[in-house]
């Protein structure tokens, strides 16, 4: 009995795969070997940097809150450490929101993170 080559299981199984390489530069769209190898790169890519965004993120908090607190003469260090000390849990992505869309109750909680450092210290 003959070998099947051009089976409709293969062809899905090629279209599908073509179809992830849709709008891949040159022969990395159409050809299915080259395609292949460009799938599977830009999927463990992509997995990687879905990781990486909240990296990415975090450090963005970060840099925002420190710029806030150091025009109110604190350090990001001293502010984080100052709210621990007071007992405020509020996390980095809501401080962030806070010193750009509210910069006067943000204020406020740095200004409870120096009364905080100032007692303890």
């Amino acid at each position: 009995m003959p070998r099947a080559i051009d089976g409709t299981k293969r062809k899905k199984r090629r279209q599908k795969l073509l179809k992830h390489a849709k709008g891949y530069w040159g022969r990395r769209s159409n050809l299915f070997r080259t395609a292949k190898d460009a799938v599977a790169k830009s999927l463990s890519y992509a997995y990687r940097d879905r990781r990486n965004k909240k990296r990415n993120f975090r450090a963005l908090w970060i840099t925002r809150i420190s710029a806030a607190c150091r025009q109110q003469d604190l350090s990001y260090s001293g502010f984080i450490h100052g709210l621990e000390l007071a007992g405020i849990q509020i996390n980095r992505k809501a401080l962030s929101n806070l010193a750009i869309e509210d910069p006067n109750a943000f204020a406020a909680l740095v200004g409870k993170a120096k009364e905080a450092l100032g007692a303890a210290g």
